[in-house]
């Protein structure tokens, strides 16, 4: 059976850096992450997965379609949406008018129709409203609606952020760090708003995360990169007790004093 989303032999040069080298990766259903220490190659993969960058080798593909080639928004139509580690939400938009851009990609109106307004504009754009409301109800921001985002706490622009997303009607959403800048409250009020997506939608989620507490209790499965190599893969509690793992993260020296997982 062909996996949801599949990636095979991906390799990405920067000049003489190899930045990204012969990774495998697929992804069917539920919460995944992807972790390494800083300059792994993490970013740079979902920047592969998303169309922003195309690789020098290997195939990308979702529901069998292969998306090298592909620019972003493109890829978006097709059903892959993500997020980005620096908040970028059109500060000066409330929050609705934000996940209404995000759901651009599935308004079904042409030029004729946004010149002329006849009924069936108006009755499309009540819908857009109204879903975009559900949207934000969806990641508690409901009330928040007509607030300017740039207005809005850090942790209700993250959330803005995911609302903005989920308006595209993705069925693969990439979060590139979705925590930071989060205190654990505010992280753990994620997690649970991520089981409920894949719960309630059916969402496969891809993560790039540092933090390893939410990584160890949000994820079904993990992969780890370090020189843009993948060098681990399973469990959480597998992924955190492997020699290689510990090794990338703590240096050779300490990994070998050291039998705990990083943190």
């Amino acid at each position: 059976m062909t996996a949801l989303f599949d990636a095979h032999g991906i390799t990405k040069r920067f000049g003489g850096l190899v930045a990204i080298n012969q990774v495998d990766y697929a992804l069917d259903r539920g919460i995944s992450s992807i972790i390494g220490p800083n300059g792994a190659g993490k970013t740079t993969l979902f920047n592969v997965f998303t169309g922003l960058y195309e690789p020098e080798a290997g195939e990308v593909t979702f529901r069998g379609r292969s998306l090298v080639g592909l620019r972003p928004d493109q890829i978006t139509a097709l059903g892959v949406c993500r997020t980005f580690q620096n908040i970028r939400l059109f500060a000066n938009m409330t929050a609705i008018e934000n996940v209404l851009v995000g759901m651009h990609a599935r308004v079904r109106l042409g030029l004729w129709d946004a010149l002329t307004h006849p009924p069936r504009f108006h009755t499309v754009e009540r819908g857009l409203w109204q879903r975009g409301g559900e949207l934000l109800e969806r990641v508690g921001l409901r009330d928040k609606a007509n607030e300017v985002a740039r207005n809005l706490p850090y942790g209700d622009q993250r959330r803005l952020e995911l609302a903005r997303a989920l308006g595209s009607e993705p069925a693969l959403l990439l979060l590139d760090e979705p925590t930071a800048g989060m205190t654990q409250g505010e992280a753990g009020h994620l997690m649970g708003l991520l089981r409920r997506l894949v719960a309630d939608l059916g969402l496969a989620i891809l993560l790039i995360e540092h933090n390893m507490r939410v990584v160890m209790e949000v994820s079904d499965r993990v992969t780890v990169l370090d020189h843009g190599e993948k060098i681990a893969e399973g469990l959480p509690r597998e992924v955190q007790g492997d020699a290689r793992v510990i090794e990338a993260y703590l240096g050779r020296s300490s990994a070998s004093r050291s039998p705990r997982a990083p943190s």
